[in-house]
């Protein structure tokens, strides 16, 4: 199986505003593809459907090969899902809780969960209703790893998690997932440019781009133009290049489709300049550049 989770044209509206506009996505197997955007673009909502908590307005979802409406028992006992506000019965100590998940998983590994419990020392006889925010997040995590699922889906399990904590959580889902894909939204875009094989950014509602992280590092570069005199910005302006600033003699922009033809491109623009420079740029600042680029259209 190549492709754990697929869309096509998937969509969905509440009471008449739309969250999802025609998502079509294919996650490739044992990748870590972080699904990225601003608050209410629509990836919890993306997540949910596939989980098949939400039904889908239009278009359609497959996950491990089946239509995500209809998911059983079978093929969710090798997915495993941690969202952000997870619920669990918080009368249960860590262990009972364990025990009890442990019946509903033919595949449940209980060597395995009790190493994780000693990974992230984790109380076993404690209350889950006695734990830190960052301690049931690692409860939440040993729950849905127990049992060595192929699909991990992972809705902003950063949120509100100390440094320490979040690295603690990462190290344990990736030394834990050899085998498995993992789709993850997230905020937190500097843990997610460490691990992410592969990213989706999706703004109101519309997916802006999908593919391999390398790749997307290798086409966004901030541009650094300097002019003997004041500069003048070409009309129209060419696609691609964003949030363009002047400084006296020197133009800022990002330039979105970078490659080896980009000084050429420059020249064609702007025929006087005079030195140029073409800086990588950190996810996080790919990432508010769209952002901005999608308020400014």
């Amino acid at each position: 199986m190549s492709t754990p989770v697929q869309t096509h044209a998937l969509s969905k509206s509440f009471r008449g505003t739309t969250a999802l506009d025609s998502l079509t996505l294919e996650i490739p197997e044992g990748s870590i593809y972080g699904l990225v955007g601003p608050n209410g673009a629509g990836k919890t909502t993306a997540l949910k459907i596939l989980m098949n908590i939400h039904q889908p307005t239009a278009g359609s979802s497959t996950v491990l090969g089946v239509d995500s409406r209809r998911l059983a028992p079978a093929e969710f006992a090798q997915i495993g899902y941690v969202s952000e506000n997870q619920e669990m019965p918080e009368w249960m100590t860590v262990q009972y809780y364990l025990d009890y998940l442990a019946n509903f998983y033919p595949s449940w590994d209980r060597d395995l969960a009790i190493a994780m419990l000693q990974q992230f020392q984790l109380p076993a006889a404690r209350k889950l209703s006695q734990l830190s925010r960052g301690m049931k997040m690692k409860a939440a995590l040993v729950s849905s790893l127990a049992y060595r699922p192929k699909l991990i889906v992972l809705d902003e399990p950063f949120n509100g998690l100390d440094p320490l904590v979040r690295d603690e959580f990462i190290e344990g889902l990736l030394g834990r997932s050899e085998s498995a894909t993992i789709l993850i939204s997230s905020h937190d875009l500097a843990e997610m440019e460490t691990f992410a094989s592969h990213l989706g950014y999706l703004t109101e509602g519309c997916l802006a781009f999908s593919e391999e992280l390398e790749s997307l590092g290798a086409r966004f570069r901030e541009v650094v133009l300097t002019f003997d005199g004041e500069p003048t910005l070409p009309k129209p302006w060419p696609g691609g290049w964003h949030r363009p600033e002047i400084a006296g003699p020197v133009v800022r922009y990002v330039d979105s489709q970078f490659d080896g033809d980009a000084p050429e491109r420059v020249r064609a623009a702007f025929p006087p300049v005079r030195d140029m420079a073409f800086n990588p740029m950190p996810l996080r600042s790919i990432f508010v550049s769209l952002a901005r680029a999608g308020r400014h259209a």
